[in-house]
């Protein structure tokens, strides 16, 4: 019974994600026209409109200035391509906590050169320490035990965009810049942005990293994403003289309910809390309903820490996230691409943090995409069309079954079933999680770098 329950989990995350690699090639190579049916969404229409004199002419626009956007725009700059990013928020949006790192999304900040500045201000996290919601340690192991080379940090969200923004030139950002409406020119060649002030922008080429609900990505077609029965509580604990703990994970899983924390820096512990709930709710930004509603969800947990913690959090690191992912299906879902517009990080493929791979595959995405685009821009045999293509296929098979492995994994985890969370706490997390377990998704290497080994 048991061993079959998770042969089921593990089969039924791979059989979801199953597809050759000759039907992912001949998918992306073309858009394919689909005969409704129960379940599919057609690509949207694209309307097509004049260019006016007046229109203002980029070669490149990226959408959205979080971490996709500029780690593209840094991306572009080393090879010596602007590019002028459209943020619809007044400043960066810093607010919030911290993202997980792991090996590969460091390879990607070290591919645009500021892995080594990010680093020196985080804590390398050593190992795991994971426990049941009575106390009981289930599994403890070291990140390094099985490959030396792998690297996990906690880091705040603030540090790396603003970090990635100072890489940039002053006028690179363009604040206030909401996007109202997309649409093709009528030659097909540029794609026209209006922003909400009105102004028109005809871009040669858009990447959009507009986020998880992308009105690119629905221009294109897209589903809009999907709730996956989970709500996220996180904050920043601030410990001015030091914080205390050992640089590792401390997890605890109860039914339906778990919550963890990691030391981020010498003085700061990121913290999460996640929970079930049946609807997302309604938005919460009030820190005081916050900081209430995470202590009340572990106040009755032999996990002291986490109060603590909640309560020595600033107001604006404290968040509520309902959680949202998108599966690309083949065949179904439109490719993340049309003409020279192209989706990145959770505009295209937004996913849970179950296998905190999120910010690492938006990394990914931009330094895969820069180095095509930048390759097409500087040959006379590579189209920027076909790069977009390329890019697709490529990443598809990345994505994809990390988004579907993460949203199984959450399911096993936020599970309120008592046996199967007492088959998790006693077989699947001491017996079969080991640190290859949960670190061999970062092996990820870049085709470029593939390719110079050979």
């Amino acid at each position: 019974m048991t061993m079959a329950l998770i042969s089921s989990i593990i089969q039924n995350a791979k059989s979801r994600v199953s597809i050759s690699s000759t039907n992912v090639s001949s998918y992306f190579q073309k858009r394919i026209c689909l005969t409704p049916r129960v379940g599919v969404i057609r690509p949207m229409s694209v309307s097509t409109v004049n260019t006016k004199a007046d229109d203002r002419k980029e070669a490149i626009v990226i959408v959205g200035a979080g971490i996709a956007g500029l780690a593209s725009a840094v991306s572009l700059q080393r090879f010596g391509i602007r590019s002028v990013v459209l943020e619809q928020a007044e400043s960066l949006r810093t607010e919030g906590s911290s993202i997980t790192l792991s090996k590969n999304g460091w390879k990607a900040l070290d591919a645009i050169g500021i892995g080594d500045e990010i680093r020196s201000q985080f804590l390398e996290i050593q190992g795991i320490v994971i426990k049941s919601d009575d106390g009981k340690e289930l599994n403890a192991f070291g990140f390094k035990d099985e490959d030396k080379s792998q690297e996990l940090r906690v880091v705040e969200r603030r540090v790396l965009l603003e970090t990635l923004a100072s890489k940039l030139p002053p006028d690179a950002i363009s604040f206030s810049s909401k996007l109202a409406k997309i649409e093709t020119s009528e030659n097909g060649s540029n794609t026209l942005l209006q922003l909400e002030d009105g102004t028109r922008l005809s871009a040669e080429v858009v990447i959009a990293c507009d986020g998880v609900w992308s009105p690119t990505a629905r221009w294109m077609g897209f589903r809009e994403p999907k709730y996956a029965g989970h709500i996220a509580f996180r904050g920043l604990g601030y410990f001015p003289e030091g914080q205390p703990y050992e640089p590792k994970v401390n997890y605890t899983y109860g039914r339906g309910l778990r919550a963890g924390y990691v030391p981020a820096s010498k003085t700061k512990v990121y913290w999460f809390v996640m929970c079930n709930s049946s609807s997302p709710g309604p938005r919460i930004t009030d820190p005081s309903i916050l900081r209430q509603q995470a202590k009340e969800l572990v106040r009755d947990w032999p996990v002291a820490d986490m109060l603590t913690l909640i309560n020595c959090t600033a107001d604006d690191t404290l968040t509520r996230n309902p959680l949202y992912d998108r599966w690309l299906w083949p065949l179904i879902s439109p490719p993340p691409s049309i003409g020279r517009t192209v989706l990145v990080g959770d505009a295209w493929h937004p996913m849970t943090p179950n296998m905190g791979q999120g910010a690492c595959c938006a990394l990914e995405d931009s330094i895969v995409l820069t180095e095509k685009l930048a390759e097409a821009m500087k040959s006379k045999h590579i189209s920027v069309e076909d790069a977009f293509k390329t890019y697709g296929s490529e990443r598809w098979r990345r994505v994809f079954p990390l988004t579907v492995m993460a949203n199984r994994v959450g399911a096993l985890l936020q599970s309120e079933n008592k046996l199967i969370c007492s088959v998790r706490n006693n077989i699947i997390v001491p017996k079969l999680i080991k640190p290859r377990t949960l670190t061999r998704h970062a092996n990820y290497e870049f085709e470029q770098t593939k390719r110079d080994r050979h």
